[in-house]
């Protein structure tokens, strides 16, 4: 017969695992049938499954939206007119009543009535032909006749054009289209190009691109801050496993209003950020809490690292249904950073004022804050949300308040993970890379296209312009005036 001790110590034990099921549940039902998710499971036959813990959620807390910062007013949408007034008229239609094409002498115009339609070409390839007549000497004909040389593209002795390969690259790489697709588009546009014809066009266009893409990686290591971030991707290699995929990896690093550089890695070791940052690298790293930037930093004695609030604010938000009350607390807590550092970029506030003002002005939420985390370390077990959320607050509590002591950074690493986004979108529709060496590739043509865009640039035209410029310069020693940054239309 058990004691009371044992039966209080085994309610205890069921009542933290009934808390771990319930905040399972609660994260799962979020995941599948929240907003912005998509389905990857039946939703019928996942009920079935939630059916059978529904009583042990029963008691649990509604969900709660906590917003740690004031809603901006909605802005007016504009109008058709407003919309579109930027597009060119090339056709006007004039309709007159039946009555004034019968009989127009009857009738004098007092006024009109003006709208409008949109209305789209379809794409169409055309043909450049590029004529060079020779000519001989007519007073001395042993000279060899004159030709014009033939202008340089970028692919020797092909047909496509700087535009037609800026627009393969810029459809797989932006608009996240397969080479498959794009053949069957071509084919619809009455034009014939295999695939393997633009993965050939991909390579080239990379290897035009790639000491733009050296000066980009240049500049940024030079800066003394950087954001960083990675994401997974499948790869075939043929040349090993026949049909099969193994998880790679694209690591990218960007500074706020700078370029980014995307890097492609085997591996998620530590040894890919020691190849993507290098061995002199110095400042701030700014990152999320993968032990391979702690590794990394704690290599480099000459290299600080911050974190990332963003990541800490998220895991308490996923954590609300086991106590609404405490998360609304760290929430809000967090919530004022954000709003101080709102109203600083409004303002215009410097590094070093801002410095100074983070030192003053976040000490007290920091300070509370850390004490709930504390408290809450120890009431919850570390498999629960909360045990992890405050886990993870307390670990990365130092990279997260180094913050205070350097004011060019931003508390979160929201840049660098949208600049990751086009090619997470990407991948879910050309599923993987073919090869490894189509792996670098990607990271070269995604850096610039994904800069071009943080710098306002239609990576079109600017794809277009950069690999007519480059067959064309003797001298490509200096590459500064087709940085993204610093890129002009000719």
């Amino acid at each position: 017969m058990p004691t009371a001790e044992e039966l209080y110590a085994r309610n205890l034990q069921l009542e933290q695992e009934l808390a771990v099921l319930r905040a399972q549940i609660q994260w799962l039902r979020q995941q599948m049938f929240g907003g912005g998710k998509s389905e990857k499971l039946d939703k019928a036959q996942l009920m079935l499954k939630l059916g059978e813990f529904e009583k042990l959620n029963a008691k649990a807390e509604e969900l709660q939206k906590i917003s740690y910062e004031r809603r901006a007013p909605r802005q007016k949408r504009p109008i058709a007119a407003e919309k579109f007034a930027h597009l060119p008229v090339k056709e006007t239609v004039v309709i007159e009543p039946e009555e004034v094409k019968a009989d127009p002498e009857a009738f004098e115009q007092i006024g009109q009535e003006v709208t409008f339609e949109v209305d789209i070409v379809p794409p169409q390839l055309f043909k450049r032909e590029i004529i060079r007549p020779k000519y001989r000497s007519k007073t001395d004909r042993s000279r060899p006749p004159l030709l014009a040389p033939a202008p340089a593209r970028p692919v020797e002795g092909g047909y496509a054009s700087a535009g037609l390969l800026a627009h393969v690259v810029v459809s797989k790489y932006v608009d996240h289209l397969p080479l498959y697709r794009q053949q069957r588009m071509f084919e619809r546009w009455k034009a014939s190009i295999p695939r393997q014809s633009m993965a050939e066009w991909v390579r080239i266009t990379a290897s035009w691109l790639e000491p733009i893409y050296h000066l980009m990686r240049e500049q940024l290591l030079a800066g003394g801050y950087l954001q960083i971030d990675e994401t997974p991707i499948r790869c075939r290699d043929p040349d090993k496993k026949r049909g099969k995929t193994f998880k790679g990896f694209l690591w990218v690093m960007g500074r706020p209003q700078s370029d980014v550089c995307f890097k492609w890695g085997p591996t998620r070791q530590y040894g890919q950020v020691n190849e993507l940052l290098g061995e002199d690298y110095e400042g701030v790293l700014q990152s999320d809490g993968y032990e391979a930037y702690e590794a990394y930093v704690s290599a480099h004695p000459n290299v600080v690292w911050v974190g990332c609030w963003a990541h800490a604010r998220r895991r308490f938000f996923e954590a609300q249904a086991e106590n609404p009350k405490a998360v609304r607390v760290a929430l809000k807590l967090i919530g004022r950073l954000y709003l101080l550092e709102r109203q600083w970029d409004q303002e215009g506030i410097d590094a070093i004022e801002r410095t100074r003002l983070r030192e003053m002005l976040f000490a007290r939420s920091l300070d509370w804050l850390h004490r709930l985390a504390l408290a809450l370390r120890e009431r919850y077990l570390p498999q629960q949300l909360l045990g992890k959320a405050s886990g993870y607050l307390l670990n990365q509590w130092k990279p997260l308040t180094a913050h205070l002591r350097y004011g060019r950074t931003r508390i979160d690493n929201n840049l660098i993970e949208q600049a990751i986004r086009p090619s997470a979108i990407g991948k879910k529709n050309w599923l993987f890379i073919g090869h490894p060496d189509a792996g670098d590739r990607s990271a070269i043509i995604y850096s610039l296209v994904v800069s071009a865009q943080r710098h306002g640039k239609d990576p079109q035209a600017y794809i277009a312009d950069v690999l007519r410029r480059l067959p064309a310069m003797t001298n490509q020693d200096d590459l500064t005036e087709l940085l993204p940054a610093n890129w002009q239309p000719a």
